[in-house]
């Protein structure tokens, strides 16, 4: 008895050992890359220098301008929503069951943003401007009508792969119509909205920083504190219900959670494909489990350091050319993607 218990102990302490081991991991690698981010670019920064400015605000005035004013607030803008988009693949694979669900697979990102094109043409053509929280408002509509349209279809379909298909599907509707909208525009500021359609950091302002932090943080803390139910839900809905787990309730909580999510990184980047399929899988790979609690913090750490590295590749491999920063994550993520299904296809035969 008492040998048992000892190693009992002993796994667990293993456990959180490797636990705090990938998040310190996450972490320095995440300060890495943020260096090479400020450092790298058209105009490099030395790396002696970066400390001396961000903390003092002191340097070469041009210096000074290009980490204040351009590659801090896209730094940290990239690592916000590559959070997010972490997270909100996280929700949805929780609520579908599925780890091939994700905010682009199933077209939630693509209804955002043929509301977020429709607004911006709409106010930028009347009153010539539109704010953050407009397009944040616009895009949190256009996921809830893509998720109704997917939840219509499960109702249906009760096969995920075809679910899946259906979600597609919509997506190149929602994106047709955004393109079709797009093409015809005539004002200058609403044909650039092109680069945006693809996804992109560029010109990121420390107001859309301060907007995507105050909600996605708010959004991100209430995803954690459903860590217990979400835990429990996995192992099944009977059981979820025998821990007291409303699950109409839940399952309304798991939607909006998720499409404010996906909604905020579609207001401010445009639709990033594959990170919200290939993180979340990434870093359950790493921690070796699925406990919420872990996941949670993990997942969102690695989407930060995910997209801010694919920003620093978009930026600097074709530079001064830009690519968008949809093309990059789905290099990286895709194959993720692929390995998932052919290794879930290998479950299934087994």
């Amino acid at each position: 008895m008492q040998h048992s218990v000892s190693e009992m102990t002993g796994a667990n302490l293993r456990r959180r050992t490797r636990y705090a081991g990938v998040f310190l991991i996450l972490l320095a690698a995440f300060c890495v890359i943020v260096v090479l981010n400020i450092n790298i670019g058209s105009v490099p920064i030395p790396v002696s220098k970066i400390a001396k400015i961000i903390f003092t605000g002191e340097g070469d005035a041009r210096q000074v301008a290009i980490i204040w004013k351009i590659r801090l607030p896209r730094i940290l803008m990239a690592a916000i929503l590559g959070g997010a988009l972490s997270l909100s693949g996280f929700l949805l694979q929780t609520f579908f069951s599925n780890p091939i669900a994700g905010p682009f697979v199933l077209g939630i990102s693509s209804g955002a943003k043929m509301v977020v094109a429709l607004t911006m043409i709409f106010f930028l053509g009347r009153f010539g401007a539109v704010s953050s929280w407009t397009l944040v408002i616009a895009a949190f509509i256009g996921s809830l009508i893509s998720v109704g349209f997917i939840l219509l279809l499960s109702r249906r379909l009760k096969h995920m792969a075809i679910l899946l298909v259906g979600g597609i599907m919509i997506g190149y509707i929602c994106s047709a119509v955004t393109d079709f909208v797009i093409t015809f525009a005539e004002d200058a500021d609403i044909v650039n909205l092109h680069g945006w359609s693809l996804g992109s950091f560029s010109g990121t302002s420390w107001e859309g920083v301060a907007v995507a932090a105050v909600l996605i943080g708010m959004t991100s803390v209430l995803v954690f504190f459903l860590s217990k139910p979400i835990g429990a839900y996995q192992l099944g809905e009977a059981y979820a219900q025998s821990m007291g787990v409303n699950i109409r309730a839940f399952r309304v909580a798991l939607i909006v959670l998720s499409s404010l999510l996906s909604a905020c990184v579609t207001a401010f980047a445009g639709p990033i494909s594959f990170v919200g399929i290939a993180v979340p899988h990434i870093t359950r790979t790493l921690l070796k489990s699925s406990k919420p609690v872990f996941v949670i913090p993990s997942a969102f750490l690695c989407g930060a350091v995910f997209c801010v590295f694919c920003d620093l590749i978009a930026r600097t491999v074709f530079a001064p050319t830009e690519l968008a920063i949809g093309i990059v994550t789905s290099v990286f993520g895709a194959p993720v993607v692929i390995y998932m299904m052919v290794k879930r296809r290998r479950t299934q035969e087994d």
